[in-house]
């Protein structure tokens, strides 16, 4: 016990410690000055905002996707599998990359979207696509064992039971992948809202527009203005601690509402 608090210290503990220090050299008007400038707002407001987007839409496409890959045998299911884990090992600049030049003016998807008035690379659409890139991954590998898990027979006894389809899905499913859900939904927010490689070459970088935190606190940083850029970190950490804790605390509810099969 002793060596494991030690190790979590050093590794998570005293980083973080030294991050509200230097925050602590900061006055509170000079602290609260620095969030609430125009720039800092729009900043958070665009990483937590579309974060939250993109953990929605990965929590629906993901349960989806893994439905698929458990329920169904078809040609190429384990190399359909094996494709999810690319967001893991592929290195975030090189999606980046990729990414924009797929959703570009002249790219693949970008082209026909184009011609619908539809932009994606430089703008927030841009930022949202990368963060549902990096985060798809999440969801899939935290319900997939679970679904696993799950056996068959018991949505057979449901049917037998009277019970159609969507009674099934509703009140024999999702009560049990419910827990796992939300993990992975919070797991998908959290790299989201803290993803820098993968999203500063096809946002756009505009101040105000299509700027995210981390972003702007490596801009603080080369500027040399590293309390502002510790306030911002700090204010980050924070509110993905509280959005991370309220939703475990809605995973433990969730678990204790799962039925006994």
């Amino acid at each position: 016990m002793g060596l494991t608090l030690t190790w979590l210290s050093v590794i998570i503990l005293i980083p973080l410690a030294g991050l509200f220090l230097r925050t602590l050299e900061l006055s509170p008007g000079q602290f609260w000055e620095i969030l609430t400038s125009r720039r800092t707002l729009n900043a958070l407001k665009i990483s937590f905002g579309l974060s939250f987007a993109a953990a929605c839409v990965n929590l629906v496409m993901g349960t989806i996707i893994v439905w698929a890959l458990v329920r169904y045998r078809f040609p190429g299911r384990r190399i359909f599998d094996a494709i999810v884990d690319i967001p893991f090992a592929l290195p975030t600049a090189v999606a980046g990359v990729a990414l924009t030049q797929l959703f570009a003016q002249k790219g693949w998807l970008g082209a026909p979207l184009a011609e619908l008035g539809i932009k994606v690379a430089f703008t927030p659409i841009g930022i949202f696509v990368a963060m549902v890139f990096i985060g798809i991954p999440f969801v899939v590998r935290t319900v997939q064992p679970v679904l696993i898990d799950l056996d068959p027979e018991i949505e057979e006894a449901a049917a037998s039971l009277g019970a159609n389809r969507w009674h099934t899905v509703f009140r024999v499913i999702l009560p049990s992948l419910t827990p796992a859900l939300l993990t992975g939904f919070a797991l998908a927010f959290a790299r989201a809202v803290g993803e820098y490689g993968s999203v500063i070459f096809i946002a756009g970088n505009l101040p105000n527009v299509s700027e995210i935190a981390p972003l702007l606190i490596v801009i603080r940083l080369s500027e040399f203005r590293y309390a502002d850029a510790t306030a911002i970190a700090v204010v980050m950490l924070l509110a993905a601690f509280v959005i991370i804790f309220a939703v475990n605390r809605l995973q433990r509810w969730a678990q204790t509402r799962v039925p006994a099969y």
